[in-house]
């Protein structure tokens, strides 16, 4: 049987997510601008997300920029800040054919008026839509997202909306970016770096992490279906003592 049969034939990760890493070192091996770097690294994200699609993959959870990217060069932080083009150019296009949601978590006030019009717009546009949803996370950072949702509960029990017995892990996952999603399954870093980088901290906590010496750019549907085929073959106990069968 070969790798795609097999992968789909087995249990298919609901969530997966993917730390893009190596854009730029990529385009520095060719002496190239990290900008083209990115570049090429969103044509990837958008095949990525096609190819999650057809294998059934519910969720595509990507961490496009960080609240930590501010500190770049600002050539480069200004054509990040372009990325949003690239997504609405695709849900009319290749994700409209494929049903694809976007939505996009982080912040948004330290965006242009602009660019905010422009996320808003394409959640509107692509909200009824029942296929994978692509999780842009944008001007995210999970401490801010954790100490975000720690002051919505502290003000709901300042005001008296909660007692202090309601507050458990449930509450405080339904007040964070991704309180409509699935948990995750499957994290992959690109790139060889093997950290988290304060990428989705509380929805990690029993995943499985998957790290390749690809840069993202490299990144392929057979990386995908290696990174996936590695995920099925092992034991998720989630702190218990389940055999795998």
């Amino acid at each position: 049987m070969n790798l795609e049969k097999r992968v789909k034939s087995n249990n298919i990760p609901s969530h997966i997510a993917i730390i893009l890493d190596g854009n730029g070192r990529w385009a520095k091996k060719r002496k190239l601008p990290r900008t083209f770097g990115h570049k090429v690294g969103a044509e990837n994200l958008k095949k990525t997300a096609i190819n999650c699609s057809k294998l059934g993959i519910k969720v595509l959870s990507v961490y496009a920029f960080s609240t930590e990217n501010w500190s770049r060069p600002k050539e480069e932080v200004d054509y990040l800040m372009k990325l949003p083009l690239e997504f609405e150019k695709s849900y009319k296009g290749n994700f409209k054919e494929y049903d694809i949601k976007v939505i996009f978590s982080g912040r948004r006030d330290r965006f242009s008026k602009d660019n905010i019009e422009l996320l808003n717009k394409i959640e509107e546009k692509t909200k009824d839509r029942t296929g994978l949803i692509l999780n842009v996370c944008f001007d995210y950072g999970s401490y801010t997202e954790m100490l975000e949702a720690t002051k919505q509960i502290s003000k709901l029990y300042k005001d008296g909306k909660l007692e202090l017995d309601d507050i458990n892990e449930e509450l405080f996952s339904n007040h964070l970016y991704t309180k409509d999603l699935p948990k995750l399954d499957l994290l992959i870093r690109t790139s060889g770096e093997q950290r988290i980088s304060n990428f989705l901290l509380w929805q990690l906590a029993y995943s499985e992490l998957y790290f390749t010496k690809k840069l993202w750019p490299e990144f392929n549907n057979k990386q995908l279906l290696i990174a996936i085929d590695d995920y099925q073959k092992r034991n998720r106990t989630y702190g218990g003592l389940k055999e795998k069968k």
